[in-house]
């Protein structure tokens, strides 16, 4: 199911982290029949590879601690960071802005804990 795009990227589609693939508002905030904003019903998301699992909101899709998208991953649970990676020099791994008091994602990783190598 991957088709190549650019050198190194390919598109590959996975389970929409924020629905578990149901295609469904997972919270029922509208109603019990809404479809998931994040796959618009789908189940299924395009996601650039090679990608990690979202340090910020742990892959989940879901914003810590709330009922929204993950604002790092968009809801998708993962993050595309290209290869060779290394462990975000700011939040040691965990994807978090440790000068924030209010829990937001890291700004060097963007949320993902770790950063191209390059």
């Amino acid at each position: 199911m991957a088709r190549v795009n650019a050198k190194d990227t390919q598109r590959t589609t996975i389970q929409c982290a924020f629905c578990h693939g149901s295609g469904k508002d997972p919270f029922e905030i509208m109603s019990p029949l809404s479809s998931c904003c994040v796959c618009k019903g789908a189940g299924t998301v395009l996601m650039e590879s090679p990608y990690v699992h979202c340090a910020f909101c742990h892959g989940s899709g879901v914003y810590p601690r709330s009922r929204q998208t993950c604002t790092a991953c968009n809801g998708k649970g993962v993050i595309h960071v290209p290869e060779p990676r290394k462990t975000c020099p700011i939040c040691q791994g965990i994807g978090i802005n440790p000068d924030s008091g209010a829990g937001f994602y890291c700004l060097t990783c963007r949320g993902a804990g770790v950063v191209n190598d390059k």
